[in-house]
């Protein structure tokens, strides 16, 4: 595997967790280290790190919150 692949690898830890569960990804990067941003999307929709996960996930955070103003009122 190619070292910057395997440095971008070990300095991000979801990505390495990712690469633990789904072993097959190994033989995919071998093959062609330009696969490291299939494997860094693929990775991103599983934890949901995506910027429309992290949007939706802050609109319902104030969703919360404004009911529970709600409810205190």
């Amino acid at each position: 595997m190619n070292l910057a692949v395997q440095y971008k690898i070990k300095n991000n830890p979801n990505l390495y967790k990712y690469l633990r569960e789904n072993s097959h990804w190994y033989k995919a990067l071998n093959r062609d280290p330009f696969n490291i941003t299939l494997l860094d999307t693929e990775m991103k929709k599983k934890y949901q790190l995506s910027t429309s996960d992290k949007i939706s996930k802050v609109a319902s955070q104030i969703k919360l919150i404004k009911s529970f103003m709600d409810i205190v009122k």
